[in-house]
């Protein structure tokens, strides 16, 4: 199972599962992170954490906690 935590920056994934529970899972679908949904990967901060990704033409930075949540293929 490959997550959002394992791409690597200037790549292109789509989304194919949203894991985790309540509202972290209903936070993640409200930003746009939904199945079949492309995310391009754009910067990551020097430690590794928030991920900046941009989802249906807008830019969005995660929290590591977040990506290890999103499935990608």
């Amino acid at each position: 199972m490959k997550t959002l935590r394992d791409v690597k920056v200037g790549e292109t994934v789509t989304v194919v599962k949203l894991h985790g529970e309540g509202a972290v899972k209903r936070r993640i679908m409200d930003m746009g992170i939904t199945k079949g949904t492309s995310v391009y990967v754009r910067k990551v901060a020097p430690l590794g954490d928030p991920i900046e990704v941009t989802v249906r033409n807008y830019e969005l930075s995660l929290r590591k906690a977040d990506t290890e949540m999103i499935e990608v293929e």
